[in-house]
C-alpha cells in the first residue's frame, strides 16, 4: 500500500520522499527500498513512540531541513493506507495550493457513511474552520458527510510552527495533524480545499476494505491493458500486478495471475489457470495451466498443461514441454 501511495507522487517530481515508520519499521523499510521508484528519492524517519499523526508529521519534517529547502516550498502529507489515490488528483491539489497562495490545501471527500473519519467543519461563508475527529465531535457535527482524507499540501515555513502549537487536549491524548487546520485558520492564513471522489481516497483499515481496494485497483489495471492491445476473456478472473509489463496482441484466459515484475512478450497466449511470478515470457509463447516463479520462457515455446517452472529454470525458444512437466534449474 505504501508503494502505491509513493507512485501517486509521480507527477509532482518530489525532491525527496520521507516515509515515517514505526511499528514493523524494519520490514516496511526493506519492502519500500525494494519496490519504490528511484525518482521518489525515499528517506526513512522513525516515530519511536506513536503519539499521533501530528507527531508523525513533525518527525517527517526532519527530512526537510531549512538549509536545504526554500521556505515557501510545498510539503505534501499523505497517509500510507490510501493505495487508490491518483497522481492526477495530487497534481491538481498542489497546483491549486500554489495558485491560490494557501497556507494549506486539503483534499476532502463526501461519503454516504462518514463513520470513523474526521469531519470538515465550515464557517457560514463556506470557509474551512477546523477538522473534528469523530470521537471528539458533537452530535450535530457527526451529521457532516464531508470528511478529511488526511491528504494535504502545506507551505513549508508555516507547517513547522503550526505543528509546535498542537496540544494533546483530546480523547486520545495525541497530537492530531487535523488540528493544524484550525491553528492556521485562527492565525489568519488561507486554508484551501479540493474535493476528490470517495472511491479514490478511501483508506484501508481491515481486510474487507483491503479486498475492496484490491478489486478497484484490479479494475483499473485491467482496463489499462484492455485499452492497450491485450485481450481478456474474463477480466473478473484475471489478476495483473501493477509492475507487470505486457506486449500487444496478448490473450489472457480466465484464472491467469501475472505477479511481481513479470514481462509478457507480444502475441502470447497465457492461461487458463496460470500463475507467473517474476517470469519473462518471449514473443509468441503459449503457457497454459502452469505455475512459474522467477523463470524464463523463450519465444514461440509451448508450456503445459500442468507445468511447474521453479526459480532459475528456463524453457528454450520453440520448445514444447508436454503435460505435467517440471523444468530443470540451471
Amino acid at each position: 500500500m505504501v508503494v502505491h501511495v509513493i507512485y501517486a507522487l509521480e507527477k509532482l517530481h518530489p525532491d525527496r520522499t520521507a516515509v515515517v515508520v514505526g511499528h514493523g519499521a524494519e520490514q516496511v523499510t526493506k519492502k519500500v527500498q525494494e519496490r519504490a521508484p528511484s525518482w521518489a528519492n525515499v528517506a526513512f524517519v522513525e516515530q519511536v513512540e506513536q503519539n499521533g499523526t501530528g507527531d508523525a508529521a513533525a518527525i517527517g519534517m526532519t527530512a526537510f531541513p531549512g538549509d536545504d529547502y526554500d521556505e515557501e516550498s510545498t510539503i505534501v502529507v499523505l497517509p500510507g493506507d490510501a493505495p487508490l489515490l491518483r497522481a492526477e488528483s495530487l497534481d491538481e491539489l498542489v497546483a491549486t495550493h500554489v495558485a491560490n497562495g494557501n497556507a494549506v490545501t486539503m483534499l476532502t471527500s463526501v461519503l454516504d457513511d462518514p463513520t470513523g473519519y474526521g469531519r470538515v467543519i465550515r464557517k457560514k461563508d463556506g470557509q474551512v474552520q477546523r477538522i473534528v475527529e469523530q470521537r471528539d465531535a458533537a452530535p450535530e457535527e457527526l451529521d457532516v458527510r464531508e470528511v478529511c482524507t488526511s491528504i494535504y499540501a502545506f507551505r513549508r515555513d508555516l507547517l513547522g510552527p503550526a505543528l509546535r502549537k498542537l496540544t494533546t487536549d483530546n480523547s486520545q491524548g495525541e497530537h492530531y495533524l487535523t488540528d493544524v487546520i484550525s491553528v492556521l485558520a485562527d492565525m489568519g492564513h488561507r486554508v484551501g480545499c479540493l474535493q476528490a471522489p470517495a472511491q479514490e481516497t478511501q483508506g484501508v483499515n481491515d481486510r474487507w476494505q483491503l479486498a475492496l481496494a484490491e478489486r478497484e485497483l484490479r479494475n483499473r489495471t485491467n482496463r489499462h491493458w484492455l485499452l492497450n492491445g491485450v485481450t481478456m476473456l474474463d477480466p473478473r478472473q484475471t489478476f495483473i500486478d501493477v509492475n507487470v509489463k505486457i506486449g500487444r496482441d496478448v490473450t489472457l484466459y480466465p484464472g491467469t495471475m501475472l505477479q511481481g515484475s513479470s514481462v509478457i512478450g507480444d502475441g502470447c497466449d497465457i492461461g487458463p489457470d496460470t500463475r507467473l511470478v517474476d517470469c519473462a515470457v518471449g514473443e509468441g509463447a503459449t503457457v497454459e495451466h502452469t505455475v512459474g516463479h522467477d523463470a524464463e520462457i523463450g519465444p514461440d515455446a509451448n508450456v503445459g498443461p500442468y507445468a511447474h517452472l521453479p526459480a532459475g529454470s528456463a524453457v528454450h525458444a520453440n520448445a514444447t514441454t508436454g503435460a505435467f512437466y517440471t523444468a530443470p534449474v540451471g
